[in-house]
């Protein structure tokens, strides 16, 4: 039977590449200039430092317009709280989500059963795995799935769709 998973994953070398091009925007700009602003990144998070909330807002604007010029999707980031660190300095932490949560998981297959289309929806870990008896069926839920979930910007998430078998 023809499948594909449903899945929200984040290519991480291309957010590396947009955090290599973030800091070196903030470490040339002449309104970061002798500041402890910039970006650290590790496997599943993003520190921003910066002297000052106002500043701490600037490299988050630097980081999400290089993220979206290489077409990562700025809705799988998870913002922090503010937290102040010796003196006036100021830094936040954005984690990366990766993986489908189980309460999206569960709202993608109760949008597929109700839409009464025929393919069947099936949890799987992190991805939600969809078959169906022809392939214009799937791509019938493909195109659900996009208009319904992955365009509510609210509360929706980037999603991709691969493992696409016949």
């Amino acid at each position: 039977m023809p499948s594909f998973d449903v899945v929200s994953e984040v290519n991480k070398v291309e957010v590396r590449n947009a955090l290599d091009q973030a800091n070196k925007e903030v470490s040339t700009r002449y309104d970061f200039k002798g500041s402890d602003a910039r970006i650290e990144f590790n496997d599943k998070e993003v520190t921003l430092h910066a002297d000052t909330e106002f500043q701490l807002d600037q490299v988050n604007d630097i980081l999400v317009s290089k993220l979206s010029k290489r077409a990562v999707d700025v809705r799988s980031l998870d913002y922090g709280k503010l937290e102040k660190v010796s003196g006036n300095k100021v830094k936040k932490v954005l984690k990366i989500k990766e993986g489908l949560d189980s309460d999206l998981a569960k709202k993608i297959v109760k949008l597929l059963k109700d839409s009464k289309m025929k393919v069947q929806a099936s949890i799987q870990g992190e991805a939600v795995r969809v078959s169906g008896a022809k392939r214009d069926v799937l791509q019938e839920a493909i195109a659900l799935l996009k208009t319904d979930i992955a365009n509510d910007l609210e509360n929706g998430a980037p999603l991709q769709f691969n493992n696409f078998r016949d």
